[in-house]
């Protein structure tokens, strides 16, 4: 079993940075896959970035590209989003996953194992 806490959201002005973090206990997480989502209110969860379990390959979603940072420190049994130039459309519950099938990170929700109960971030216009 994994557990996973999320950490760092709150309450930030547009343009503002924001950095997330996810820590893993249980098992250890260096060789699982892992990503981030997030849930506005009224709205479908959707993928926001993912990584390999090495760190070797990210992925993200088109409206957080070149905005957002996913990186993990697996000493630390850690996994970061960093968030900068954070827009109102921003705001949601963002949640972090870890898969144990897809090592090498994956866009798709249902392929993920564990969950974290999640942190809001909330962008002011």
């Amino acid at each position: 079993q994994v557990q996973l806490v999320e950490s760092g959201g709150g309450l930030v002005q547009a343009g503002g940075s924001l950095r997330l973090s996810c820590a893993a206990s249980g098992r250890t997480i260096s060789t699982y896959g892992m990503g981030w989502f997030r849930q506005a209110p009224g709205k479908e969860r959707e993928f926001v970035a993912a990584i390999s379990w090495s760190g070797t390959y990210t992925y993200y979603a088109g409206s957080v590209k070149g905005r957002f940072t996913i990186s993990r420190d697996n000493a630390k049994k850690t996994v970061y989003l960093q968030m900068n130039s954070l827009k109102p459309e921003d705001t949601a519950n963002y949640y972090c996953a870890a898969s144990y099938r897809q090592v090498g990170g994956t866009r798709d929700a249902d392929s993920y194992d564990y969950w974290g109960q999640g942190t809001q971030v909330t962008v002011s216009s």
